[in-house]
């Protein structure tokens, strides 16, 4: 009697579960306004519903829990792996230099200076991007060779930081179509827009000067118009130029 009554419990919980569930939507396909939330809902709301027709798997995972909770410290080998990963990264950008070189302007320590500012290297970080700024801001630009390039694919999320993690998840949500093979130009990160984004984070972080933060948001501006006309191609790239330069306008309202 006593499981009866847990499972007829159950069963009007998840009627009246799906029951708000199917008012959200409907309002939400009525409204004129959305914001971020409401697509985060959405998509979460999907997520759910593809998770209870996997019930077998969440059977299994609860017996996978107590071989999964063994306190292993796996952080050393994480940060090897992560290391490794960039050197073979900057070998390839390297290589990719020596065959398009001559095509476009382009610098190999990206990935070098992505990862110092992961770990707290900011100065050296900030080195490594100013140098990548001015020797790309007055060269030429080929982006599709892949070289000016770095794509915020999952593989490459773990080296970037929250804000432009939460970019790419924001341009996703917007409905790229991830089945068009050119869906990739607007997951695309320009080599000199990553490096301001990093020489601005940067710069605060280390308490610069008004006067080195206006010359950083100058180039911000040569950036723009540099690719202008590509930028209706390079969506995230667009979203991390208007984050830097919102991020140093900030800075500078702040301390002046």
């Amino acid at each position: 009697m006593r499981c009866l009554s847990v499972t007829k419990c159950r069963r009007l919980t998840q009627a009246t579960l799906n029951a708000d569930i199917q008012r959200y939507q409907n309002r939400f396909c009525e409204s004129s306004k959305i914001l971020i939330n409401d697509v985060l809902i959405a998509n979460l709301v999907n997520h759910l519903r593809h998770a209870e027709s996997n019930e077998r798997f969440t059977e299994f995972s609860d017996l996978a829990k107590p071989v999964m909770s063994l306190d292993l410290d796996t952080s050393e080998l994480v940060e090897l792996l992560q290391r490794s990963a960039v050197e073979h990264l900057t070998t390839c950008r390297q290589l990719l230099a020596q065959d398009y070189g001559s095509m476009t302007t382009s610098v190999t320590a990206d990935f070098e200076a992505l990862y110092a500012y992961k770990c707290g290297e900011y100065q050296r970080c900030l080195q490594l991007s100013t140098y990548n700024v001015r020797t790309m801001i007055g060269g030429s630009i080929c982006i599709f060779v892949g070289l000016s390039c770095a794509f915020a694919f999952p593989e490459f999320i773990q080296l970037l930081d929250n804000n432009i993690a939460s970019l790419v998840g924001l341009t996703l949500l917007a409905g790229v179509d991830r089945s068009n093979y050119h869906y990739r130009r607007h997951l695309a990160i320009t080599q000199l827009s990553l490096s301001l984004y990093l020489m601005t984070q940067c710069q605060i972080k280390l308490r610069h000067s008004l006067t080195s933060l206006a010359q950083t948001l100058d180039y911000v501006e040569d950036a723009r118009r540099k690719y202008r006309g590509l930028h209706e191609m390079l969506t995230l790239d667009r979203l991390l130029l208007k984050l830097t330069e919102r991020k140093i306008l900030r800075y500078i309202s702040v301390d002046s």
